[in-house]
């Protein structure tokens, strides 16, 4: 199946492909509507929000990082400051995750992207046997086992979401 076929974007489909992952592209949803938000993919989808893989770009010191959350919870900046040992880390803007990973804001994969960045996965998404993360477009998305997406985004296992009080 090609990506135009699959929905994914043609960067994310020949990421796949390139990982050995190219039978994802039958499992690829795309949906009439945007799920560029969580709550959107979850309900498109049809899981629990805390299934859907959010892959979120931070400046740490003004270099990028990917930061790999469930979609029920939000990332504790200082937490990621303190993982990094950074002086500042804030929201990158739209510009510099376009630049970063090739990828809009709300259809950014956990993988394929344009440049090498640093990758925090929260251990949070461990607590499914499936996750499902954008597949480069707000219109797509994929299922993935949560240990095999960390180890293909090269991700470090970390506790970085905020905590309820």
């Amino acid at each position: 199946m090609t990506s135009s076929e699959s929905g994914a974007h043609p960067r994310f489909a020949a990421a796949l492909e390139e990982l050995g992952l190219g039978e994802l592209h039958a499992e690829i949803r795309r949906f009439p509507d945007a799920t560029r938000t969580a709550a959107e993919a979850a309900e498109a989808i049809g899981c629990e929000l805390s299934q859907i893989c959010k892959s979120l770009i931070f400046a740490a010191d003004n270099v990028p990082v990917l930061v790999l959350m469930d979609g029920a919870s939000r990332v504790d900046v200082e937490r990621v400051r303190e993982e990094l040992g950074a002086e500042k880390v804030t929201r990158a803007k739209a510009d510099v995750v376009r630049e970063t990973t090739g990828y809009a804001i709300g259809g950014v994969p956990p993988f394929g992207h344009r440049t090498q960045t640093r990758v925090l996965a929260d251990r949070s998404l461990l607590d499914h046997d499936t996750v499902w993360a954008a597949a480069g477009t707000p219109h797509t998305v994929f299922p993935m086992d949560p240990k095999t997406l960390i180890a293909h985004a090269g991700g470090t296992l970390v506790d970085v979401r905020e905590q309820s009080t």
